[in-house]
This record gives C-alpha cells, sequence and structure tokens, in this order.
C-alpha cells in the first residue's frame, strides 16, 4: 500500500506536556520552551488539532500559556465523583468545562471525551450524557465523545446515546476496533474514530534489550514483530505511524512527542510504503494492550 503522509489527519497529543509518560519516555516532561518548538513545527507540518485532557497534570495550564487559541482542542473529562442527582452533575461537567476553557485560554472545545465511559451505565448515565450535549448546545463544545480501552465498552452502551468522535487504542498488536467490526460501524454513522496509543506507550519501538522483563512471555509475538521488521526493512517508528494513518475508517490518529526531533521522525516515517501486515500479530489479551495492567497481572 502506498501513500505519503497527510498531517491533517494527525492529532498532536500533549499528555508529556503535562506528565512524564510513557514507558519508553526517559526525557521526563517536556519543559514550556520545548512545547513552544513542538507546536511551531506542528503547525508548520499542518497539524491543526491538539489533544489533551483534565487529568494529564498541567497540560492544559501549559497549552493555555503557548497560546492554542486558534487550534483545535480536545479534552477528557475525569472520573466523575458520586453526586446526588441529575442537577449535580449537570454542575460539574460544567465546571469541568469551564475550568478547561480557562486554563486553555480558548473560547470553545472542539471536543470533549469522557475518560470513562462506564459511568454512562450508573444511575447517573442519563445525567452525564445530557450534560455532555448541554454543553454542545450552549456553544461550550463542538463535538462530545467517549474514550475507551476495548470495543466490548461500546456493545455496553445505551443505544439512545450517541457520539461524535470514539478515541481507541489501535497499533500493529492491537486491532481490535478494526476485527470487531466497530470501526466500520462507526463510520457508517458519522462517528470518527481516532486511534491512539499507536506506539503502545513507546512499548513497539524499543529494542528487545531495552523492554522490561515482564514483557518477556509475549516472545511469541516479539519475535514476530521482528521478523515483520526485518523481512520490511523497516523501522518500528515506520511500521506504527503507517499502519495507523491507513486504516481504514480511521478518521484521526492521536501521536503524542516528547521532542521536536520526535515530531520530525514522526513525519518522515509517515512518507513511504506499508507492506502488508501479518495477521499472526494480532492479539487480545489485555495484560499486554492495557498499560493500567502492566505488571499487575
Amino acid at each position: 500500500m502506498n501513500g505519503n503522509s497527510d498531517p491533517d489527519k494527525i492529532i498532536l497529543g500533549t499528555v508529556q506536556f503535562g506528565l512524564p509518560y510513557g514507558i519508553s519516555n526517559t526525557q521526563g516532561q517536556v519543559s514550556r520552551q520545548q512545547g513552544a518548538g513542538i507546536l511551531a513545527l506542528a503547525r508548520q507540518a499542518g497539524i491543526r488539532t491538539l489533544d489533551t485532557a483534565i487529568a494529564y497534570g498541567d497540560s492544559e495550564t501549559t497549552l493555555g500559556i503557548l497560546n492554542v487559541a486558534d487550534w483545535q482542542i480536545i479534552t477528557k473529562l475525569p472520573e466523575m465523583p458520586a453526586l446526588p442527582g441529575a442537577d449535580h452533575v449537570a454542575a460539574w461537567v460544567e465546571a469541568q468545562v469551564k475550568g478547561s476553557l480557562t486554563r486553555l485560554r480558548v473560547p470553545v472545545l472542539h471536543g470533549l471525551l469522557l475518560h470513562r465511559p462506564a459511568q454512562l451505565r450508573t444511575a447517573e448515565g442519563a445525567a452525564l450524557y445530557r450534560a455532555l450535549r448541554t454543553q454542545c448546545d450552549l456553544g461550550h463544545v463542538r463535538k462530545i465523545g467517549i474514550s475507551i480501552y476495548d470495543p466490548e465498552e461500546l456493545a455496553q452502551l445505551p443505544s439512545e446515546m450517541t457520539f461524535d468522535i470514539v478515541q481507541a487504542p489501535l497499533n500493529v498488536l492491537d486491532t481490535r476496533i478494526v476485527r470487531s467490526g466497530w470501526a466500520a460501524r462507526l463510520a457508517e454513522t458519522g462517528c470518527e474514530l481516532h486511534a491512539r496509543s499507536i506506539f503502545l506507550q513507546g512499548l513497539l519501538l524499543m529494542s528487545a534489550s531495552a523492554r522490561p522483563a515482564y514483557f518477556s512471555r509475549w516472545d511469541v509475538i516479539w519475535r514476530r514483530w521482528e521478523n515483520w521488521l526485518v523481512e520490511t526493512d523497516l523501522s518500528p517508528l515506520q511500521l506504527c505511524v503507517r499502519h495507523a494513518l491507513r486504516t481504514a475508517d480511521v478518521k484521526r490518529v492521536v501521536i503524542g512527542v516528547d521532542s521536536t526531533a520526535h515530531l520530525e521522525g514522526i513525519l518522515s516515517a509517515a512518507q513511504g510504503v506499508l507492506p502488508a501486515r501479518p495477521a499472526s500479530l494480532d492479539t487480545d489479551d489485555p495484560a499486554l494492550l492495557n498499560p493500567a495492567l502492566w505488571n499487575r497481572t
């Protein structure tokens, strides 16, 4: 499969602007000066959308200081505390949105996602959904959505709840969102699928010698991955980026970076041929695919 870089499809992830994020991160949190350089390069490349979250440390505040008023900003709500009734739910959502707008110094959020969509299945779920839609009606938010870890979460949601954006993990080992049929279903309904975790927190970019011992239980998968790298004569970065950008029904791809050199490498890696991916790389093992479970299973 041939293709060229499509910067407009890339969403710049900014968790590193607020936290020292990622298993392979040796640089720590991005400094304000580094952040300014990354944003300048992204703008020059044609990237116009940023992904952040209230839970990403001081990412929103840093972005606000760096003047992102003319960017499209997608942020995420943290887990909602136990609240007594619909009015309190609506007030909580409104306060969170106003806080994000203030920290980001922007007049409107392009997207507002739930970090914990399971809360939509609780007693206050209907009120939470209405509160999200109300923020759109008020003009504070353009699109609402959810961030998931497993496509099964989509099947568990009430059918009357519809969304503009679903953010889901997708990488060379994790194609569950496609194999489940959900990527095609979302596209049919006009809901944007945003792929994230395309490097699996950097794990897929690590050499075998640098990979933590915890992951040795998946040696068979790692050998298949390394064989594909040898067969294609491409780098992990090239295969990861091209696979995400060219997966059918994926509208946007969230890619986090920790330096301008990192972003330059990603933009370069996006260009060129994408060889057919071996289906033998597929795994459904949450102990590997969900970083929240690493070293806990």
